[in-house]
């Protein structure tokens, strides 16, 4: 062990140093905050959370749902639709698309309908699928099926 120490050090040097002198910048694109369709308490009577927050090279998106006026659409596979329609027109606001997602959580009022779920969100991408938990999660707002939240980074 003690002949692949030298070895292990040096081969490990040039790596640290890279990062030492990457860490300021990285720090600073991670203080970086700004909101994406912001909403705030002065804008009166409006849901209280802005659609997506820009953390650095990081998208948070908020929970988006697939209703149309306030109804449910009658089919699940018409509201995957909606809600991913959401999510991808507040990546396109902040200048990223569906393959910039990293992580999506989909939250489901019935687990039932997961194979109609994903017959839609397969569409959605023409590169890797992010990381992705699919929850159940009973009752959602507005009696929605669907709830989807995201993360996604700029490249």
């Amino acid at each position: 062990m003690t002949r692949l120490a030298p070895l292990i050090l040096t081969l490990l040097v040039p790596v640290a140093a890279c990062e030492v002198a990457d860490a300021d910048e990285l720090q600073e694109a991670e203080t970086t905050v700004e909101y994406v369709d912001p909403r705030s308490p002065a804008d009166g009577d409006v849901l209280p959370f802005s659609g997506a927050v820009w953390v650095g090279n990081t998208l948070h998106l908020s929970g988006t749902l697939g209703v149309e006026d306030g109804r449910v659409p009658e089919t699940a596979v018409q509201e995957a639709a909606n809600v991913l329609d959401n999510v991808k027109a507040t990546l396109e606001n902040a200048g990223l698309t569906m393959d910039d997602l990293v992580s999506v959580q989909v939250y489901a009022s019935d687990v039932g309908d997961y194979d109609a779920f994903n017959s839609v969100y397969r569409t959605y991408f023409t590169r890797e699928f992010p990381a992705r938990a699919f929850l159940g999660s009973g009752t959602l707002l507005f009696g929605a099926r669907f709830e989807v939240t995201g993360i996604a980074v700029r490249k």
